[in-house]
């Protein structure tokens, strides 16, 4: 029963933690593209997304980060290191640096010192959904885990992603042409 309520604590923080930097990533796409507007919706709009951005990085990510990192090293202790439990560890510092670069991002947004486009931040939205995909596969998989399949599947998917964020790109410089 202890280890059921370890794990099952730590699938929560790891829901809470991963929608906070869904939505963190999407925050910063919709902030960047209020440089387009005219004035005064666009500081206003701005001064918006950064309160939500604050409320979310801190109020919603770190606390689904903490829970994560706390009882998943309990349930480490618990079951002990496991050799599938390194590729996890590995790609959870992944998503830590990616969560540590999301608050720099959202510093230099907050200070008009990010020269990232929308679409560029569309991208860098991504990347914890490889990630997700990556920890998934890892976990499920554990000791029977195929790195080279694995590869292949995750570069399909990047190629994937990468290419319905291009077409999705062009499809709004479409619309925006044609409602000029």
């Amino acid at each position: 029963m202890y280890y059921l309520s370890l794990k099952a604590i730590h699938i929560i923080g790891v829901i809470v933690w991963f929608a906070g930097l869904f939505y963190l990533g999407r925050l910063f796409v919709y902030h960047q593209e209020t440089a387009e507007l005219p004035e005064p919706e666009r500081s206003a709009l701005k001064k918006q997304f950064s309160l939500m951005e604050k409320r979310l990085y801190y109020g919603i990510t770190w606390p689904g980060l903490c829970i994560s990192i706390v009882f998943g090293t309990a349930l480490i202790f618990e079951l002990g290191l496991q050799n599938w439990l390194y590729s996890k560890i590995a790609l959870v510092a992944l998503l830590v640096v990616y969560h540590l670069w999301c608050g720099s991002l959202r510093k230099s947004l907050l200070n008009d010192k990010c020269k990232w486009s929308g679409k560029q931040f569309r991208l860098f939205n991504e990347i914890p959904t490889l990630l997700l995909v990556s920890l998934v596969f890892v976990v499920v998989f554990k000791n029977v885990f195929s790195w080279s399949v694995f590869l292949l599947l995750l570069g399909a998917l990047t190629l994937l992603i990468v290419g319905v964020v291009q077409w999705l790109a062009k499809r709004r410089n479409i619309k925006s042409s044609k409602n000029i």
